[in-house]
């Protein structure tokens, strides 16, 4: 039921932390993987620890917002596959943290272009590739940030909550294409927490919001990445779970 055998995958911004960890996870479970980054050396090394491994992955360079490398890596991981891309995730992320009185147009756009431009323009290029057989998977990665909103960080908030309603709406129109699309909102000790965590007031306060009382490792997020991916979720789609350690109930 979790099999991915006999699909191909493309994860973006998969060099290092949750990305990365699904990529391996996808591996593991069958899939052949495209592992996308806009860090060459960081996407290679990924695709090296996957084949080394056992499994089967490729690297590409990948900036989200450039529509050329998107549908290159698309057909790259069609390629691999007779000619069908079965599962995309959209992870690749940035961030500019301000007080939003201090917040800078740039900064705001940066997010937003990376985060919503990005999973838009990613998706529109794997669309021709993805099989309308019930294994077609787009899964769109948000945050509580989208959910619940989060201070010093309105363009991070925005962006996520954007990536929402690119989930539900793309959900609704894929549907009679048998197409799902979903969103993990993960919580996790990656690069992208970092500012929080090596903080100690702000990691005080993060952690009392999470009950669970404590930061997930990548690891621990990527099974639920697969769960979307299989079978197993062949009839979920428009969905949004979070996977934080109970912060969003």
């Amino acid at each position: 039921m979790f099999s991915l055998q006999d699909r191909s995958a493309l994860v973006t911004g998969a060099g290092n932390g949750i990305g990365a960890a699904v990529a391996k996870a996808f591996a593991r479970a069958g899939a052949t993987v495209v592992v996308t980054d806009i860090d060459k050396d960081a996407a290679a090394s990924v695709a090296q620890e996957i084949t080394e491994a056992g499994g089967r992955a490729e690297s590409a360079v990948v900036d989200v917002r450039n529509a050329e490398q998107a549908a290159q890596a698309a057909e790259q991981a069609a390629d691999l596959n007779g000619g069908v891309l079965n599962i995309l995730v959209n992870n690749a992320g940035a961030i500019a943290p301000a007080m939003f009185p201090k917040m800078t147009a740039d900064q705001f756009d940066l997010v937003i272009g990376v985060h919503v431009g990005g999973t838009f323009t990613v998706s529109q290029a794997a669309l021709p590739f993805l099989p309308t057989d019930g294994t077609g998977r787009i899964i769109n990665v948000t945050s509580a940030a989208g959910l619940v909103g989060t201070i010093g960080q309105v363009n991070y908030g925005a962006a996520k909550a954007g990536i929402v309603g690119i989930t539900k709406s793309l959900a609704k129109e894929l549907a009679k294409k048998q197409i799902t699309v979903n969103a993990l909102a993960p919580l996790a000790a990656t690069s992208m927490t970092e500012n929080i965590r090596s903080d100690e007031k702000l990691a005080a306060i993060t952690l009392s919001r999470i009950p669970l009382g404590r930061w997930a490792y990548p690891d621990e997020i990527a099974g639920s990445f697969v769960f979307f991916a299989s079978d197993a979720a062949s009839y979920i789609t428009g969905q949004v779970l979070p996977v934080d350690g109970g912060t969003v109930i």
